[in-house]
């Protein structure tokens, strides 16, 4: 995990939960992209206003740039078992590359505080106007850096 890590809090939906009262996990992929958005912020223009996020780096994004995913990786630890309360999900940049970077996910029970997952997307900036990916802009890099730590997969 990098020292910059965000702590997030996602509510779990009652329709999250399988017949075994765990998160679906076509539903951990939602929780992802909520904790994405509550950490780093909806892309630049998309949405309306709301919840100031924790580090707005997506937000700054500009307008007709999207930011595509390029790729999951989920590995479950335990049962993330669903709970009336949100899960603490903690973030991190990591893979740093001249056109992609990953976001790094720790879902943690939200009473005991144990790892029930650990996930990774990676994400690439795209320009629809061209249909070319974008390269990270010096100011982009700085933004993701500070939030750099290792990968989910490479410990």
């Amino acid at each position: 995990m990098a020292e910059a890590t965000l702590r997030v809090q996602i509510p779990m939906r009652w329709g999250d939960m399988d017949a075994y009262g765990h998160v679906n996990n076509v539903n951990l992929i939602r929780l992802m992209e909520e904790a994405r958005i509550a950490g780093f912020g909806v892309p630049g223009g998309t949405g309306a206003p709301g919840v100031t996020p924790q580090a707005e780096i997506f937000s700054a994004v500009p307008q007709g740039t999207q930011i595509l995913v390029v790729e999951h990786r989920v590995r479950y630890s335990r049962p993330l078992e669903y709970r009336n309360i949100p899960v603490n999900v903690d973030l991190w940049v990591a893979n740093i590359k001249p056109a992609s970077f990953d976001i790094c996910y720790e879902f943690r029970d939200p009473v005991a505080d144990y790892l029930c997952v650990k996930a990774s997307t990676t994400l690439a900036y795209f320009d629809p106007a061209t249909s070319r990916l974008q390269r990270l802009s010096p100011e982009q890099r700085t933004g993701l850096s500070a939030y750099e730590g290792a990968g989910t997969f490479s410990k």
